[in-house]
């Protein structure tokens, strides 16, 4: 039987939610009582100026429910009851996830969970959710998966150097960080809450430290890992450290197998953590919310933030960038005016031909589009100010229910060594769809062994967002072994979401 949350930690959270926030309000109140916390800005150029704002307690979870969970991930994400969850490893089973548990709103390309709205906003690239956690006014949330190859510590223990280990991590890891951290970071300077959830196969400077090095054997030396150096250069701060500083007496590992922390939940902006806590199995080391079963390969965290949104920016937004033709979607906008209008028009269109318009009548608002009624495809949802210029652009795309993956080389025979291009159409565009080659007389994902290997979206693909269609170059960089591959008949299969099952296939040949 799941354990129910315990009373104690109820009030416990509750009571120091209030508390904080309590705090804040006197410490950003005039004589006349009003907040003058803050300016804020607009991910589409636009400032809106100061503001009163007053701040609100939000509780966070960061969970990775190991492909895909079941019914007793589900249990431990309702019990919680965080007002957001970054859900990691949910894949398509996001939507059960939701009803299972009871939130109203999920975001299965972002894999995150809420009691709020969530938009995918212009600007964002779809890397990015503004939640609005409160009538007009929006926190931001980021949730990724870093790549597990080439875990750090192991390349450690195997007897490379740290320079090399680094080098590793800022090629397997860091670089997905890239385009995300700037964004962050624009986000951050106008003024923005920002949260970071995540798994990020990567241990953290503030644990590998010389204390730990010394108090702990799997810890030989300190380390300055570089995706947390990342986030913290950028003003995030480690909201589990924020309540456990101290590494060699909580460590806080989430993954047993791994060792170490490397489930991570940041916040930057006018955010203050007031509780943060370990999730897992009960009796677990250092676990201080247990569950009875716990499932998952990967423990929790829950934090709990005095946060103070922003008015929401001049944008318009779509509740999910994929979705199945017959899908709610929700388009919501913020204008500069209470005249206008927001298109939907095919990708990249003119809004002189849309698919609809919805007219602004206020200076914000949401509609629903029927998508039975569009062609599947790329749509762009367009903000039209009252002179018909437009203000604003975010992109989504409406899959065929019934579309079939189609799987293709570039060339039916390759030489030995010539690069081999694998490009796909109409696929789920789940994170972590992967590529593999086999033998063609050992082709059976389900029992056999792959050769060549690389997820659809190589090292990034918890990063990226969604796409139905894609190619990759198979060479001397692609993982598994051998290259070149050998004179022979192959089979190159798409598998979904990190397993072995294959939903479209294509052969191939490799000549002398």
């Amino acid at each position: 039987m799941i354990r129910r949350r315990p009373p104690h930690r109820v009030r416990r959270l509750r009571s120091v939610a209030i508390a904080g926030l309590l705090l804040s309000l006197l410490a950003g109140c005039t004589s006349d009582g009003e907040s003058t916390t803050g300016v804020t800005g607009s991910t589409d150029g636009d400032t809106t100026g100061p503001v009163t704002r007053a701040a609100l307690p939000l509780e966070v979870l960061v969970y990775n429910v190991e492909y895909g969970g079941d019914e007793s991930t589900d249990a431990v994400i309702e019990d919680v009851d965080a007002d957001i969850v970054g859900v990691l490893e949910s894949y398509n089973r996001l939507p059960e996830i939701a009803a299972n548990t009871g939130y109203p709103y999920y975001n299965v390309s972002l894999q995150i969970l809420s009691k709020y709205p969530i938009h995918e906003p212009s600007g964002a690239e779809g890397r990015y959710a503004l939640i609005e956690v409160r009538p007009g006014e929006v926190v931001a949330f980021f949730n990724i998966h870093l790549d597990y190859v080439r875990y750090g510590p192991k390349l450690l223990r195997n007897g490379a150097t740290v320079e090399e280990v680094l080098a590793s991590e800022d090629e397997v890891r860091t670089s997905s960080l890239e385009v995300p951290l700037r964004l962050m970071d624009e986000l951050i300077q106008q003024g923005y809450p920002v949260f970071f959830s995540g798994d990020h196969n990567e241990p953290s400077s503030l644990d590998w430290t010389e204390a730990a090095a010394a108090a702990r054997p799997a810890i030989e030396q300190a380390v300055a890992w570089p995706v947390s150096e990342a986030i913290l250069e950028l003003g995030f701060h480690d909201t589990f450290r924020d309540t456990h500083p101290n590494p060699v007496e909580v460590p806080g590992i989430t993954h047993e197998g791994a060792g170490d922390r490397i489930d991570y939940l940041y916040a930057a902006g006018p955010v203050a953590t007031l509780d943060s806590q370990l999730v897992g199995e009960e009796g677990g080391r250092g676990v201080e919310v247990g569950f009875e079963p716990w499932t998952s390969d990967h423990r929790a965290v829950v934090s709990t933030f005095d946060v103070t949104p922003v008015p929401m920016p001049v944008m318009v937004s779509v509740n999910a960038a994929l979705l199945t033709q017959g899908d709610p979607l929700t388009v919501a906008y913020r204008s500069t005016g209470s005249d206008g209008s927001v298109a939907i028009v095919p990708s990249g269109g003119a809004t002189s031909s849309p698919a609809l318009t919805e007219d602004v009548t206020a200076s914000s608002g949401t509609f629903d589009v029927d998508t039975s009624a569009l062609e599947p495809g790329g749509y762009d949802a367009v903000l039209v100010d009252g002179d018909g210029s437009e203000v604003a652009r975010v992109a989504s795309w409406v899959r065929d229910p019934n579309a079939q993956i189609e799987v293709s080389t570039d060339e039916e025979t390759h030489r030995v060594g010539e690069p081999i291009v694998v490009s796909w159409t109409d696929g789920p565009a789940n994170r972590w769809d992967w590529i593999g080659v086999y033998e063609a007389t050992k082709s059976d994902p389900k029992v056999d062994y792959y050769l060549l290997w690389n997820y659809t979206g190589l090292h990034a693909s918890g990063a990226v967002p969604p796409s139905v269609s894609g190619s990759m170059t198979l060479d001397e960089t692609a993982m598994g072994n051998p290259w070149p591959l050998p004179p022979g008949r192959y089979v190159v299969h798409y598998l979904v979401t990190d397993r072995y099952r294959s939903i479209g296939s294509a052969r191939f040949e490799v000549t002398p």
